[in-house]
């Protein structure tokens, strides 16, 4: 076992979790990346994958957001690589960090940098956006920010065209456990009317003990300032609805009142984890929009009314069991 590595890990969200892990097991980190102009848009999802019986492979996954292909590339979990001081993560020759992404793959390669990254705040007592539920052993599935927002540098070949990222925005997330939620919406995006701007919510079916409930997380980067919609932060979600068109959400704590229409796009179709290995089908876009209302409930002042584009967007499972109207 590895216990000092795993206590460590424990108030490093963005590091390695699966010291001492054998089966029944996964960990992946999303890389999104976006063009200055737009016109490009990836998602790149390293990771090591175990099942009940301990069969392992590495893997490094790509969205294509545009052109809405998805690749699966496999690879012996003797492959990959991770830190256990610092975040650094490699599968095969490629290698993934909290400032940069080096890609050796037979389609995909080159080096991207990562300028004025924003991490989610991490106190001792509340390590990262899963705050006091990074301390509870059972859970299905844990969730990490590595930055909300940043902006890129560097160049990729793929499939032989070159294609140059500076001056482009990025974000970093990653899960890590055995299985995603039966149920849950997940949104994305930091391309809005003036950039520094990102947002992120999740809502999702949590199991338990022996029962589940509904918990969601949110955080909205605007003018420096992170505001936090969080199930521990006594935010109450009172809207949680979907339709083959969009996703509605309605959170409001003690100060702010936030409402987010999500506009579904075209999706494509990626790998997600079922007790450990990568046998669940999700769909993903990555051409959505979400028209989101960020109001201070004292004063009535609207802080934000504005649209994200290029918005990762998942809808998956059940989601009667995570449906909610206010």
């Amino acid at each position: 076992m590895h216990p000092i590595k795993q206590i460590k890990a424990l108030f490093h969200p963005e590091r390695y979790h699966g010291w001492g892990r054998s089966k029944r097991y996964f960990e992946g980190w999303y890389y999104k990346i976006v063009s200055a102009g737009g016109k490009e848009a990836f998602a790149f999802i390293p990771g090591i994958a175990m099942d009940d019986q301990g069969n392992q492979h590495a893997f490094i996954q790509v969205l294509d957001g545009k052109v809405q292909t998805a690749e699966y590339i496999q690879f012996p979990a003797e492959a990959f690589t991770a830190e256990s001081g610092s975040f650094s993560v490699g599968v095969d020759g490629s290698k993934f960090t909290g400032n940069s992404m080096q890609l050796a793959l037979n389609n995909y390669s080159g080096t991207l940098q990562f300028k004025n990254t924003v991490p989610w705040p991490n106190k001792w007592y509340s390590p990262g956006i899963m705050g006091p539920y990074t301390f509870v052993p059972f859970m299905e599935c844990y969730h990490g920010i590595v930055s909300m927002d940043h902006e890129l540098e560097g160049i990729l070949n793929v499939f032989g065209r070159t294609i140059d990222f500076s001056g482009g925005r990025g974000y970093i997330e990653k899960d890590w456990g055995h299985s995603f939620p039966s149920a849950y919406f997940w949104m994305q995006s930091n391309h809005f009317a003036q950039p520094g701007i990102s947002f992120k919510a999740s809502v999702a079916k949590i199991p338990w003990l022996r029962s589940s409930f509904v918990g969601f997380i949110a955080g909205l980067y605007v003018n420096g300032k992170l505001y936090q919609f969080t199930t521990y932060n006594s935010t109450k979600l009172l809207r949680s609805l979907a339709d083959k068109k969009q996703v509605e959400l309605l959170m409001e704590n003690k100060k702010y009142r936030l409402e987010v229409v999500a506009h579904r796009h075209l999706a494509t179709e990626l790998a997600s984890p079922i007790a450990g290995f990568m046998d669940g089908r999700i769909s993903e876009s990555m051409t959505a929009e979400l028209d989101i209302t960020l109001t201070d409930k004292k004063s009535g002042k609207v802080i934000l009314n504005d649209t994200g584009r290029n918005a990762a967007l998942e809808v998956a499972g059940k989601i009667k069991e995570i449906t909610l109207e206010d």
